[in-house]
């Protein structure tokens, strides 16, 4: 299996399945100098981890990370980066494959079962192997050095829509996103989605979600055209996480609906000389180069195919079959999604910075 690898300056490797002893990165690229120890990329799985609400699927993992390679004690006793690759692990210690016996001959429905046979005659039934969403703890794991290279730049992700229920925008506040197990930024929208994911739940069914990340902090200049466009790179980034069917920046689809002069987002000089857009429906980015505005993208998460409900499918040997799926699955994906958007927006970023300072100088 090719295509591991996400990035050019800054490349990730992600490896491992999701039954598997572990999972875990290779992360190339990363300045030496950088101070980077456990603790800090252990704050950001811990908000992926499983198992923290009755919202997400109840498999207990610690996601206790280890840095294997590429760091080393400075002179005052601090560990930094080499400038080598680092290697980072984390152990799988609640598998439970006997969840999928009954269903390792059958293809889920609306899951990659069915293609990953068919393109290498072999799959790993248990979890979906490399196609479990397991694996984006490595690439959150990964995020977090690239946040280390990006120091200036804040990145932050919500939940924004569940279902058909969307958040008021009117109510948004970034701190009430860390105290409710959405990661919602409207309080009276999380309390819909709980007694909406509740009925989903209890019904062994599921439902989809749209994510929002913002990056602020970003000075203009990042990009390239025409093929090396930062938009560009953050639409691959967020289409490669695990059941991700649709990304837009800024306004997105909603671009459609508009006219030349509702979209432009004019400039005026602001009061400390420097140029400042009056709008931001190009999400922070215009002809690939980020503008110096918050870098906003959207990403849509499929409902999880994994449900109790009895779904028609067929099987290895082309029988037509029923299938149910048992185990522990997220009601909504999307939820723990949000810390993986936030990780591959750095990873983009990082990547960016360096390309944009190999070019430059600056």
């Amino acid at each position: 299996m090719s295509h591991n690898t996400f990035g050019h300056l800054f490349r990730v490797t992600t490896w491992g399945e999701s039954h598997g002893p572990a999972i875990g990165a290779v992360v190339d690229g990363c300045p030496p100098g950088i101070a980077l120890d456990a603790a800090e990329i252990q704050a950001y799985l811990d908000k992926r981890k499983p198992g923290q609400s009755r919202f997400t699927t109840q498999r207990q993992e610690a996601d206790a990370v280890k840095i294997l390679s590429g760091v080393f004690p400075d002179a005052s006793g601090k560990q930094v980066a080499t400038g080598t690759p680092i290697a980072l692990e984390i152990e799988n210690t609640d598998q439970r494959s006997k969840d999928y016996s009954d269903i390792k001959d059958k293809f889920r429905p609306g899951h990659a079962d069915f293609t990953y046979d068919a393109k290498y005659g072999i799959r790993d039934y248990r979890g979906g192997g490399r196609s479990s969403a397991r694996e984006t703890a490595s690439r959150v794991a990964a995020g977090a050095v690239a946040r280390k290279v990006i120091a200036g730049v804040k990145v932050r992700g919500a939940l924004v829509q569940i279902g058909q229920i969307k958040v008021d925008r009117g109510n948004w506040d970034w701190e009430e996103v860390q105290n409710n197990p959405f990661f919602s930024p409207d309080k009276q929208a999380a309390e819909h989605w709980a007694d909406y994911l509740d009925k989903v739940r209890k019904a062994g069914s599921s439902v989809g979600a749209i994510i929002e990340v913002v990056a602020e902090g970003v000075p203009a200049g990042w990009g390239a055209p025409l093929y090396g466009k930062l938009d560009q790179d953050l639409a691959s980034a967020m289409m490669s996480i695990n059941a991700v069917k649709g990304v837009e920046i800024g306004d997105g689809m909603a671009s459609a609906e508009l006219t030349g002069e509702q979209n432009a987002d004019e400039l005026r000089i602001g009061a400390d000389g420097a140029p400042e857009f009056l709008s931001n429906h190009a999400g922070g980015i215009l002809g690939g180069i980020s503008t110096g505005q918050p870098i906003v993208c959207r990403f849509a998460v499929k409902p999880t195919s994994s449900i109790l409900s009895p779904r028609r499918t067929i099987d290895r040997q082309g029988h037509e079959s029923e299938i149910i799926t048992k185990g522990r699955h997220d009601p909504c994906v999307g939820i723990r999604a949000v810390p993986v958007g936030e990780a591959m927006m750095a990873i983009v970023l990082a990547d960016h910075f360096l390309r944009h300072r190999g070019q430059t100088g600056a």
